[in-house]
């Protein structure tokens, strides 16, 4: 097996991971073992959406940082900085070099492993809450 294949396996298992005790802990927390097929649906339903949830927003919030939408507010945040600090006005760019300069040193990275592991998650949620709503909420 290719390294590079080895890699993204590596960092699929591990989205994976993360995922999967995000759903432990919310089965934990609401106690799976303790109310009937109904409930434990819905259980199941929640665990499956809170981490697919988090980690697909984390994805989106991961690719607008990775195309410099963010650039923004470190450039003002640094101004701010700068104007507490004596001398530190010499310092001072223009945003067009600002974003210029850290566009160039940053590097693109493949965060694919974070949305289709958090899609996965996401739409078996959904499917389960369907899946609880059709069969079960009358049962409530």
């Amino acid at each position: 097996m290719k390294q590079e294949t080895k890699k993204t396996l590596i960092k699929y298992a591990v989205c994976f991971g993360i995922e999967a005790l995000i759903a432990f802990l919310v089965i934990w927390s609401k106690g799976f073992f303790a109310h009937s097929i109904a409930v434990n649906v819905q259980i199941l339903a929640d665990a499956f959406f809170v981490p697919g949830i988090l980690m697909t927003l984390f994805a989106g919030l991961m690719f607008i940082s990775n195309e410099g939408a963010l650039l923004g507010i470190g450039f003002v945040l640094r101004n701010v900085f700068l104007s507490f600090i004596p001398m530190g006005r010499a310092k001072h760019v223009t945003y067009a070099t600002y974003r210029e300069q850290k566009l160039s040193k940053k590097k693109k990275l493949d965060n694919g492993c974070f949305l289709i592991t958090g899609l996965f998650f996401l739409i078996t949620g959904i499917v389960l809450t369907v899946i609880w709503y059709v069969n079960f909420y009358n049962m409530v």
